[in-house]
């Protein structure tokens, strides 16, 4: 009897361990089940991708909207039609999440404030829903990748412009929004660059937060106090072209490049309307921010995300090169060529194909 007890306890253990290692079997394909949920809720490499755009008063940005359809069709992307933030932070962040809402698997954002875009970022990792920026680096949250030109080298060239052709005098920087990144970015460059290499310019500065309204407003103020002005660089020529070009000639300054007292200008941007005015010598250099690239490779970052993809520092195949940031997010930092008179009717420029 006792011996038939033990014989009936191994069989009982045996069955105890075959039980448990089907329940650990069924544990190990729920946890599989849930690796691939994951995955999926990224996209899998398919699904809707949501647009967010900044705003839409900008020739830039509609160049950069009118973009985005051709360049997801050529990446092989399902984008949804793109959504205005109209240049509110907040209204931004309720679009992140209504984009969320609606289920896609992937987000391509310009960020506003480079801050405030944490939010957004955050419900999108809650949702395993991966991010691409573009144009405007995010201080926190996680990102698949940012794509961006070099904001730094945007001021740096406009400085080493204008510093070759002021020997001295006051010059202007309209500045963008210093919650973005690429305001803080440009302006302290350019300030920078101005007192080591040209201490005897002076640069005088408007804080216009992208706006025409307040920059054409400043720089009537400015021009009044200092009629003298030299110089002057605008952040972004998609905003502050016309106001500043606007307000020069009603105070009878818009004087053409070689005529006398004319006020060297450098933009960046590279939109068509900045290409006609150095034509015509009403400015005298942009620098070429590539809305063709920012569509194309936003599109192509967000599909390599959704398929689990990641990248490394160093250079890539379309002349650019991948950095890492000081809040360790990687950023592609695509090339930006300055525009001169020598070089404005390049049919490569993106400015030059642009309807």
């Amino acid at each position: 009897m006792a011996g038939r007890n033990v014989r009936n306890t191994r069989i009982a253990s045996r069955a105890v361990r075959a039980a448990a290692a089907a329940a650990c079997a069924t544990l190990v394909l729920a946890a599989c089940g849930s690796t691939k949920d994951s995955v999926s809720s990224g996209g899998g490499g398919t699904g809707k991708v949501g647009v967010i755009l900044p705003l839409l008063t900008s020739p830039f940005w509609q160049s950069y909207n009118d973009y985005v359809p051709k360049m997801a069709k050529s990446e092989g992307v399902d984008a949804l039609k793109t959504v205005n933030s109209n240049s509110d932070p907040s209204q931004q962040i309720t679009d992140i999440n209504n984009q969320l809402n609606q289920g896609v698997k992937g987000l391509v954002v310009a960020p506003l404030d480079s801050a405030a875009i944490a939010a957004g970022l955050d419900q999108a990792e809650r949702k395993g829903v991966p991010v691409v920026a573009v144009d405007v680096a995010p201080e926190k949250g996680k990102v698949a990748m940012v794509v961006r030109a070099n904001n730094v080298a945007y001021g740096e060239k406009a400085c080493e412009y204008l510093g070759k052709q002021i020997p001295s005098g006051k010059v202007v920087q309209i500045m963008g929004d210093l919650a973005s990144v690429n305001g803080r970015e440009r302006s302290e460059a350019f300030r920078t660059c101005v007192q080591k290499n040209y201490p005897k310019l002076k640069v005088l500065e408007i804080p216009a937060k992208w706006e025409s309204d307040t920059a054409a407003s400043k720089l009537d103020t400015l021009l009044n106090a200092n009629p003298d002005i030299k110089g002057i660089y605008m952040q972004a020529g998609g905003v502050y072209l016309a106001p500043t070009l606007q307000t020069l000639k009603s105070k009878g300054m818009l004087k053409k490049a070689g005529q006398a007292g004319h006020i060297a200008i450098v933009s960046n941007d590279g939109i068509p309307q900045e290409f006609d005015a150095i034509r015509k010598g009403e400015i005298d250099a942009t620098v070429s921010q590539p809305a063709d690239a920012y569509a194309k490779y936003g599109m192509y970052y967000i599909k390599a995300a959704m398929q689990g993809k990641t990248f490394k520092t160093g250079p890539t195949d379309h002349d650019s090169e991948i950095v890492k940031l000081p809040s360790g997010i990687l950023e592609d930092q695509l090339p930006a060529p300055l525009v001169t008179k020598d070089n404005v009717d390049d049919p490569k420029l993106w400015g030059n194909t642009a309807k």
